[in-house]
């Protein structure tokens, strides 16, 4: 049902029923690496092409969690899915063979949590027994895409972000697994101005702000309601960002909130300046870390939140600002 202004309390709450993540090696190196399903060796997959590369991550993350689910792809009903990729050209190259009615996502790095609510409102509202919620990233083909080509071999400033080649997949249903998707709440726009692609924690920590105030508020709770406060990608200068912009409202976040961007990667042994960022990167921590830790009872509640930048070739080289979204998703062990 409704939930204050933006958020909805799930009557029957959609259930996990499993999970495929798959990554490349950096990531595999990182401090979640033991916790993957597949690491990829080789960045370019087998491939020709770095998006081809990412539409294979895609492939195999989606059949890893049909096979943890104990299904196949004829028993999802719907599939909701993106990437970073112009015109989505990693998912509709990569899943197209699983032949599942598909609702392509663009919510920049925030399209996890759009996934997810959504296939979860599927379900909850009785339109669908099982769906997938999925989204990947990758490397090289979001520095080809937004940045510079590999051979340029340009300088990153340290506020810069390292894209996660890696692939998360959820499938879900209406009971099983032991963890369940309770409420949502929806992110809006917000954009305070910033232009530095290179430093999207910044463009992206008002959308999160602005997303976990309307959350308590929606759902009439504290911070101490959730175990954990979980952002996608706003890396150390986003997350010094975010905590000081809830202060400002009077919500205090210091030991309650983590970022997958921070978690990912070892920015001491792996020079990833402020982290890591990518639809794939709040995919991959969703499904090889927070669920692992709500399944194994370290946690009770998360709200997991994707963040994402929505920018384009196109907005920035007019020199338009960064605008922000966040999306997010209650999670609790059953």
């Amino acid at each position: 049902m409704m939930q204050g202004k933006a958020s909805i309390r799930f009557q029957n709450p959609p259930h996990i029923l499993g999970t495929g993540c798959v990554a490349g090696e950096k990531e595999a190196q990182g401090p979640l690496g033991r916790w993957l399903d597949q690491v990829e060796q080789d960045p370019m997959c087998g491939q020709d092409t770095w998006e081809a590369a990412e539409s294979h991550l895609q492939a195999q993350a989606a059949r890893l969690a049909l096979e943890h689910a104990g299904c196949a792809s004829g028993d999802i009903r719907y599939l909701f899915a993106g990437d970073l990729l112009g015109q989505l050209i990693a998912t509709s190259f990569g899943l197209k063979s699983l032949g599942i009615p598909l609702f392509g996502l663009y919510g920049a790095c925030s399209t996890m949590g759009e996934a997810l609510g959504l296939a979860a409102m599927a379900v909850d509202g009785g339109y669908a027994d099982k769906t997938m919620a999925l989204a990947s990233s990758h490397f090289a083909s979001a520095e080809k895409q937004f940045r510079f080509p590999l051979a340029y071999g340009n300088q990153r400033p340290y506020s810069a972000t390292w894209t996660v080649t890696g692939c998360g997949a959820v499938v879900l249903g209406r009971d099983g697994g032991q963890v369940r998707i309770a409420g949502m709440t929806t992110g809006k726009i917000v954009d305070l101005g910033v232009k530095d692609s290179m430093n999207m924690g910044a463009a992206m920590a008002p959308a999160a702000a602005d997303l976990v105030m309307q959350n308590l508020i929606d759902f009439d709770v504290t911070p101490e309601y959730y175990d954990q406060v979980i952002t996608g990608d706003l890396g150390t200068i986003g997350q010094r960002a975010l905590l000081d912009l809830l202060k400002e409202e009077g919500v205090n976040l210091e030991g309650y909130h983590r970022d997958c961007g921070m978690e990912i990667f070892d920015p001491e042994t792996q020079d990833t300046h402020a982290g890591g960022s990518g639809c794939g990167c709040s995919a991959v921590a969703l499904c090889a870390w927070i669920l692992r830790e709500l399944a194994q009872g370290h946690w009770r509640r998360v709200l997991f939140i994707p963040t994402g930048a929505l920018l384009s070739q196109t907005s920035f080289n007019e020199g338009q600002s960064i605008p922000g979204i966040a999306h997010g998703v209650i999670l609790e062990r059953v």
